[in-house]
């Protein structure tokens, strides 16, 4: 039997390859926003459909298409030259969701179907009314669910994390995933409930005295400035370099304004000595602990690119002749 009508590429609408590259460009963009404003989630929340979108296509580039009474979109979306001038029309990103729920049961489980729902679901609220509703949500509420999400559509089109976004955000990404799932960190919100307990049954100038000490301590101190889920003091986090420093001159004052971005790995508070060890206990006990930071420093202009001395040790050389 002879094909007489042969079909031609996928349209770009909804190819999976352009898909991607696209949900890509929008992940890059993400991670070059502020981690504290709304721009991040809110690149991520695009980022996160179009990759749905890629992952469906994948299986079938007529799955995203919309059920129409001529069939000219599906027509279309098999290769073959539209039938009539339409513009072309997809499902609901709810319903890409669904669909990739029922093919992929055991790798796009109800977890990230819940999660990518929601989040688009801000991102619509967003761009449809005047709610701000990426405006200062925490970071630590939504990265891990949502490279988890990332993860699982990937894993359907056989690709990694590596294969969508920097290696060094995919480790960051990691380390968040498993920090989410890690069960066993739950224990921490016992530590802090007897914490809490004992801080409690201090008297009122104590607690007042310890807290001031802690607030001093904290500013003297280097680390993210907290507080503290047990007892309220401030309290600092500590945590690992993730990006390259950034260096910046800020001409008019003189200063050089250098600021780098971390992942909590642990918290104290020398109030009610409460201390936590581990992204995922942190992630447990509060959102705000698991946040990212960014440290900033300044250094004088003057002396920051001033030469270094080659003889830091020796005093200086005055070859008088006496």
């Amino acid at each position: 039997m002879k094909q007489t009508v042969k079909p031609g590429p996928t349209p770009e609408n909804w190819n999976a390859e352009a898909l991607f590259l696209k949900a890509q460009r929008y992940a890059e963009r993400m991670a070059t926003s502020d981690g504290d404003g709304w721009e991040q989630p809110f690149w991520s929340s695009l980022a996160l459909e179009l990759l749905a979108r890629a992952a469906l296509s994948n299986v079938s580039p007529a799955l995203l298409v919309e059920n129409d009474k001529d069939w000219s979109h599906l027509y279309h979306a098999l290769g073959f030259a539209p039938l009539e001038r339409k513009a072309p029309k997809s499902i609901t990103v709810t319903e890409v969701f669904k669909r990739l729920a029922g093919i992929y049961p055991e790798t796009f489980i109800s977890e990230n179907h819940s999660f990518c729902v929601v989040h688009t679901g801000r991102r619509n609220s967003e761009l449809h009314s005047g709610e701000a509703v990426f405006e200062g949500i925490a970071s630590s509420s939504w990265q891990p669910q949502f490279y988890a999400a990332c993860k699982a559509l990937l894993a359907t089109m056989g690709l990694a994390l590596t294969d969508f976004i920097d290696g060094s955000e995919a480790e960051v990404a990691e380390k968040l995933i498993a920090a989410a799932a890690d069960k066993s960190a739950r224990a921490a919100l016992a530590d802090v409930a007897t914490h809490q307990k004992e801080w409690l049954a201090l008297g009122d100038d104590e607690r007042v005295s310890l807290a001031d000490s802690s607030k001093i301590w904290a500013t003297r101190h280097m680390g993210h400035r907290v507080f503290c889920p047990a007892c309220s003091s401030v309290a600092l986090v500590q945590g690992e370099a993730i990006t390259p420093a950034v260096v910046r001159l800020d001409a008019e004052q003189g200063l050089v304004v250098e600021t780098q971005d971390y992942l909590p790995t642990q918290f104290e508070c020398v109030a009610c000595r409460l201390k936590i060890h581990g992204l995922s206990r942190l992630a447990a006990v509060a959102n705000n602990l698991a946040n990212r930071f960014k440290k900033t420093s300044t250094y004088d202009a003057a002396e920051y690119y001033a030469k270094e001395d080659d003889y830091p040790d020796y005093e200086d050389d005055n070859n008088e002749n006496f």
